[in-house]
């Protein structure tokens, strides 16, 4: 059984030589995927092609995203990296945790992603909230400072090193499989929308933190899409209800 790998995404990279060497890293450990969100420079540079140190196909079959939400659309469990707290509910991993749960996934046909973020900066927040878990590499706490291929390495060996779990782990959900990231965010854009419609957001500087906690308890129900499709459904009958009641007032 070839089960699906899982792919590194990294969002807005700086220099053309770490995505060379987060390639390099890559195909240390098999993982072959390599998705891009807005990188600042060319990944087919001479930079990037020497840091790369052989491991150039990746760089040529990386793909190309304008968004981190595109880059993860197709995709069912996502992981975040980062160093710091981001004071959102989220489970916490090391990255030998999350290997062996990723390869429980993949053993059950589900698609794994990992975000990496600026070489400066890591994640904004809104990237890390479209992540179901977070993980965290523990490190001397006096410096734990990583390179981008660092950190990619890390959780590419572990992925290695953790093989094939000798039995799959199922959840029984009838039909209907996982929900996907573009469903996710096409459910998460229809209830901002009415809940903007609705007057929900009263002070405009709360509303991106307010979003975000929604969209965390969301990510953790590990929905399907018949539950997906159903929460629209709920929603559109709420705001159908919600007029009706305003038009039958005005007569």
């Amino acid at each position: 059984m070839n089960a699906p790998k899982p792919a590194v995404i990294l969002i807005r990279p700086q220099l053309s030589e770490n995505i060379g060497t987060t390639c390099r890293a890559m195909l240390n450990c098999g993982l072959t995927e390599l998705r891009l969100v807005q990188p600042r420079e060319n990944w087919l540079s001479d930079k990037a092609i020497a840091a790369s140190s052989g491991a150039e196909e990746l760089l040529k079959q990386a793909k190309l995203f304008d968004s981190t939400k595109d880059a993860i659309a197709d995709l069912q469990r996502i992981y975040a990296t980062t160093g710091r707290n981001r004071f959102m509910v989220k489970p916490v991993v090391t990255p030998k945790r999350a290997a062996e749960e990723m390869r429980i996934h993949a053993a059950n046909g589900l698609a794994c992603g990992v975000l990496f973020g600026p070489e400066r900066t890591g994640l904004e927040n809104d990237d890390v909230s479209l992540a179901e878990t977070v993980i965290t590499v523990p490190l001397n706490p006096d410096y734990c400072s990583l390179n981008l291929a660092q950190g990619v390495l890390i959780i590419a060996y572990e992925w290695y090193q953790a093989g094939d779990p000798a039995e799959p782990v199922a959840m029984t959900k009838g039909a209907a499989p996982p929900a996907s990231k573009k469903d996710l965010n096409g459910f998460f854009d229809h209830l901002e929308r009415e809940l903007d419609e609705c007057g929900f957001f009263r002070v405009d500087e709360k509303r991106p933190g307010m979003m975000r906690n929604i969209r965390n308890m969301f990510e953790r129900a590990d929905l399907t899409l018949q539950e997906v499709r159903t929460l629209h459904g709920m929603v559109h009958e709420l705001v159908t209800y919600r007029h009706r009641k305003t038009e039958t007032a005005k007569e």
